[in-house]
């Protein structure tokens, strides 16, 4: 159903952290002209964990609002709480989200089969496409292969979004679970290499800086033209490691305010990107040819 480049969004914020909607709806008609091929709101990068429901659904409102049916819209609404999850894809459907992008549960740490049953009774209760997340770096929750062979099978949940950075992981879930079942790389570092491995796309935080170039990136890839992906990819390299040098979303709100793109707010316990960092990314911003 998704494929290419798809933008995590971040949440723009005023200096007191309430949302900053217009900026939002400008990033969506940026995203739009890029070529950008999906928006996913209220994820990770938009600072879900510090949004209150009401402001995880006005997020998602405001950018189906704005695409106006042009891109397709995915709304975050993972928690470690089943009965909270499925509030959140309520919501997400209520929205006129086009999917939901369900995280592991965090902290909690479920069982294979706990997390086998938690998808699956979030499936069973929203008519919304289900797209799984796995990222244990920040949940210390690891869905693993065979469990994705599992929930596969399960009505509704259409693929996975895998930030491991392990190439083999893809390809295992690929093997067991059939071109049919979606992949979207959830590490733009090795973004490119899964793609040319049989992934549909990826979930980029990199596309919030340079959205053109990764959606010309990851069209180059899934058309085969593995040159030119290899070359784009090279301009971009610097961005998919240094928007990493503080926590997702730091240095990535950084650069859209020194863009001009946003205003500078972030939530606490998140701060702004710290002043020794500022040269490092400025030096990615610049290779990968936006300033």
């Amino acid at each position: 159903m998704f494929k290419g480049s798809m933008v995590a969004i971040v949440t723009p914020m005023l200096e007191d952290g309430s949302i900053d909607k217009s900026a939002l709806n400008e990033l969506v008609e940026w995203h739009i002209a890029a070529k950008t091929t999906a928006i996913i709101a209220a994820g990770t990068t938009g600072e879900s964990a510090t949004l209150e429901p009401e402001e995880q659904l006005e997020v998602v409102s405001l950018v189906v609002k704005q695409a106006a049916g042009r891109i397709p819209v995915i709304a975050g609404a993972g928690t470690n709480s089943t009965h909270t999850t499925l509030k959140l894809a309520e919501n997400a459907k209520r929205a006129g989200a086009d999917a939901c992008l369900i995280v592991t549960p965090y902290y909690n740490k479920p069982t294979q089969n706990g997390l086998y049953a938690h998808y699956k009774a979030i499936a069973e209760n929203t008519s919304l496409p289900v797209i799984l997340y796995n990222v244990p770096g920040r949940t210390a929750c690891d869905i693993l292969p065979e469990t994705v062979e599992r929930l596969a099978k399960v009505k509704n949940i259409i693929g996975i979004k895998e930030a491991t950075g392990k190439l083999e992981r893809a390809q295992e879930i690929l093997q067991r679970c059939g071109k049919d079942f979606e992949i979207y790389s959830g590490d733009d570092a090795t973004a490119l290499d899964l793609m040319i491995n049989g992934a549909h796309g990826v979930i980029s935080v990199t596309a919030n800086i340079a959205p053109a170039k990764m959606a010309e990136m990851c069209a180059a890839a899934l058309s085969g033209d593995h040159a030119l992906a290899r070359k784009l990819n090279t301009e971009l390299d610097l961005l998919h490691q240094r928007l990493f040098l503080e926590s997702n979303p730091i240095p990535s709100k950084w650069a859209l305010h020194t863009m001009g793109k946003i205003k500078a707010g972030i939530r606490l316990p998140l701060l702004p990107l710290d002043s020794k960092y500022h040269q490092e990314v400025k030096e990615a911003m610049q290779n990968a040819g936006v300033n």
